[in-house]
């Protein structure tokens, strides 16, 4: 088990946290979308929370009827918030004004489980994932979606911008797929067969443009080159549960993280001969949510079933590497 710098644990008394994400502009500011019971019934939260020096404090919460599953962060506007959630609408929030969503878009007609908010300079483009089957891509200036996306043949549980390539995300899927799509062409680019088991994560490298990781059921890493699909270029093995969810490093390009139901919480190095860097254990729950900081240098957000918010610097990623 890995030791831990600069910790700070928040509880949320009767939510069970699905996804957290640094702000892109303020340090140390994160949001969590969080569900009752699991996710399997009851309301949602959105609580945004800041460390300070006393620890980590929620600023404030707003609520939704259905849980909420994943977040992301404005890209032009440091108060703006879009969650997605149980009853398959998305919502946008403003920290700054108002107590419920400034708009709700319900399009998809089962849960919604995965919101990204573009990194490409030049666009403000949302898109969303759900267990309908289909991802759609939203202007969140209006007010319903540009163009959805058909081709996956199970639950889509998560989609990704690149940060490269402008119009481009990635999606991963329950049937066992990785696929590339682009937002100027209607259908799928690339079908990566993945794993033999659910695909619930993927997430692009900040250094490599056709770089790839998923994570499955099957506890598995994979890194996919999009030049040469037929073989990952590394799998990652030592999760004994499904991993939830897996982030790049933004500092260092060979660097990756994971979550897992395993209540584990893993760092890795594919480029080193025993790639596992460190295994926080700090959740007594499914850990779900797991996010780097673009400010802090090493410092890792996450969130599991057992309420709790961890914000801290594993061992591996306090030493330059």
């Amino acid at each position: 088990m890995g030791t831990t710098a600069g910790a700070g644990a928040l509880r949320l008394p009767g939510l069970h946290g699905y996804a957290v994400e640094f702000s892109p502009y303020c340090p140390g500011r994160v949001a969590c979308a969080a569900a009752q019971y699991y996710g399997m019934a009851g309301c949602g939260t959105l609580a945004m929370l800041e460390q300070n020096e006393a620890g980590i404090v929620l600023l404030r919460s707003f609520d939704w009827n259905d849980g909420l599953f994943d977040v992301t962060w404005s890209e032009n506007n440091e108060n703006v918030l879009i969650t997605c959630s149980g009853d398959g609408s998305l919502q946008i929030w403003d920290m700054a004004k108002t107590k419920g969503p400034l708009q709700v878009y319900k399009e998809h007609t089962l849960e919604a489980y995965s919101v990204d908010w573009s990194q490409t300079r030049g666009e403000q483009l949302v898109v969303s994932g759900s267990w309908d089957q289909t991802a759609k891509l939203w202007d969140p200036a209006v007010g319903k979606s540009l163009c959805t996306f058909k081709g996956h043949e199970g639950v889509i549980y998560s989609t990704i911008w690149s940060p490269h390539i402008p119009g481009c995300f990635a999606s991963a899927s329950g049937d066992q797929t990785l696929r590339i799509w682009d937002v100027k062409t209607p259908g799928v680019k690339l079908v990566i067969p993945a794993h033999q088991a659910e695909v619930l994560s993927c997430d692009w490298c900040k250094y490599d443009e056709n770089l790839l990781v998923t994570g499955a059921v099957d506890c598995s890493l994979k890194g996919w080159d999009l030049r040469n699909i037929r073989q990952p270029v590394f799998v990652l093995l030592g999760h004994t549960y499904a991993i939830r969810r897996v982030k790049f490093s933004p500092f260092h390009a060979t660097i990756l993280a994971s979550c897992s139901y395993d209540f584990t919480v893993r760092f890795w190095d594919f480029s080193k001969p025993n790639p596992l860097l460190e295994t926080v254990e700090h959740h007594t729950e499914f850990t779900c949510g797991l996010d780097l900081s673009l400010h802090n240098r090493g410092q890792v957000v996450d969130c599991a079933w057992d309420e709790l918010v961890k914000i801290y610097t594993p061992s591996c990623l306090a030493v330059p590497v």
